[in-house]
């Protein structure tokens, strides 16, 4: 099936059952932050999840604040599909950005018949998997895979460095006393300012979690670029999300 082809539910349907559950006895080489976030984030016995299934609402900022709703599957071995519909003077603009096998894509068009975006290429995909390493923090089974390397910076920091479809990605977590988690961070491709792509600080903050189905994971997130400086608020913040549903498999 060529990758244009795949759709939300085929990634979602598509997604081999777990077949290992999470044993915090597994884990206890990991620096002790990275312990007591999937303690904390996993429950145990809970089936290491391969993909998670997200329903979605909150504001976009594309000039100004715009609300959206939105439904995402991640599926670590594929890729993300995040599907929205964003009001734009009370009509809509639906599309989606996604990268499957490490290609990435945005489209969006108004009333769904008038296109306004319409990207590809390595910048995007790069940038889209950036995205992807960052929105791990909605599927915590990924920080158990054993090819993560941890380098554990203070007690409450750890960074962790991986390929993703080809890239580097090394997301920094920030983990509470009680093993929540406070924001993650990385650096992403991007051109936050339209000029040239280039590395740039990205990352968000967690204001609030759930567990749903033996997951606790952030549901209430402030995204952006320039992230741990003055400019994130001021400039960088451009995405407010709520989770309303999770699904694991």
């Amino acid at each position: 099936m060529d990758d244009n082809e795949i759709t939300l539910d085929r990634l979602w349907d598509s997604t081999p059952p777990a077949d290992k559950s999470f044993n915090p006895r597994n884990y206890t080489r990991l620096p002790e932050p990275v312990q007591r976030y999937l303690s904390h984030s996993i429950a145990p016995v809970a089936p290491l999840a391969a993909s998670v299934r997200l329903k979605m609402h909150g504001e976009i900022k594309l000039n100004r604040w715009l609300s959206f709703q939105a439904e995402q599957v991640i599926r670590w071995d594929r890729g993300m599909i995040w599907k929205a519909a964003v009001k734009m003077a009370g009509l809509p603009v639906r599309g989606f950005d996604r990268v499957i096998n490490g290609r990435g894509r945005m489209k969006w068009k108004f009333l769904g018949l008038f296109p306004i975006v319409n990207e590809e290429g390595p910048d995007i995909s790069r940038s889209s998997k950036g995205r992807m390493a960052a929105e791990a923090a909605w599927l915590p089974s990924v920080f158990t895979r054993p090819e993560i390397k941890w380098n554990a910076l203070d007690s409450s920091r750890s960074q962790a460095e991986f390929d993703l479809f080809g890239e580097k990605v090394e997301p920094l977590l920030t983990i509470a006393p009680d093993g929540r988690l406070e924001s993650i961070q990385l650096k992403r491709w991007g051109n936050p300012e339209n000029g040239e792509f280039r590395y740039q600080n990205f990352g968000g903050l967690a204001e609030a979690e759930r567990t749903f189905s033996g997951y606790t994971i952030p549901t209430s997130l402030r995204i952006g670029w320039y992230f741990d400086s003055e400019r994130f608020e001021s400039e960088g913040e451009f995405f407010r999300v709520f989770v309303d549903e999770a699904r694991f498999f």
